[in-house]
């Protein structure tokens, strides 16, 4: 059986990349040598003589272990655009088999592997596939990063529709305030605590700059 979780967003900039660092860090601190993973990173800025991607960058720092960059980020894109047309572009077929063989690999090493999606839940990957696709092949349970800010309940909902269709299991969510001027975040808080069918898992407040050792994570 595989361990680790599935990190989705309900959009693109909601956090995931701290939540799923957050969730690393929480994982080790119960003792276990857990490992992220971006199957495909896209926008990458030359620094020191390679390209770096800054999601890449984060998780790779919050791992307890040392991994190959090429398992823990098989595919990575310079330009920042959706991920399927920066692969059309370069003529590259992301394959959900090599994603499979990397998780696998990575899961050899470690106790939990945590794999961060791109954007939303039903991004593309190619003209027939999408990271929905990814996570139903990799059945892990799944953790929705809710960003907090106007539009976010019905994001949040049909993203948790989405999941709950394909037969995956939805393990807890996670609120990011990135909106701190946000007007009725409570109450709009509340109202996801109603709709989603999973534990709140952290409520992150806006942090500047990010700190995903500092994230209270209830797991």
């Amino acid at each position: 059986m595989r361990k680790g979780f599935f990190v989705t967003g309900t959009d693109t900039e909601v956090g995931k990349t701290l939540a799923a660092a957050a969730l690393i860090h929480a994982l080790r601190r119960r003792g276990l040598r857990a490992v992220g993973m971006k199957p495909v990173a896209a926008g990458c800025t030359l620094r020191d003589g390679r390209w770096h991607n800054d999601d890449v960058d984060t998780l790779t720092a919050a791992c307890a272990i040392t991994v190959p960059a090429e398992e823990l980020n098989p595919y990575l894109f310079h330009e920042p655009i959706a991920p399927h047309i920066a692969a059309a572009r370069l003529g590259v077929d992301i394959d959900l088999g090599h994603i499979e063989h990397s998780f696998d690999a990575l899961s050899g090493k470690a106790d939990s592997v945590v794999v961060e999606g791109a954007g939303g839940f039903l991004v593309p990957l190619s003209a027939t596939t999408s990271f929905a696709d990814l996570a139903v092949r990799l059945g892990l349970p799944v953790v929705l990063v809710v960003g907090l800010r106007l539009g976010c309940i019905n994001h949040a909902l049909l993203t948790q529709e989405a999941i709950l269709r394909r037969g995956l299991t939805l393990a807890g969510w996670i609120a990011n305030r990135i909106d701190p001027a946000m007007s009725a975040a409570e109450e709009n808080l509340d109202t996801l605590r109603r709709g989603l069918q999973a534990p709140l898992l952290a409520d992150m407040p806006w942090m500047a700059p990010p700190r995903p050792e500092a994230v209270d994570i209830t797991l």
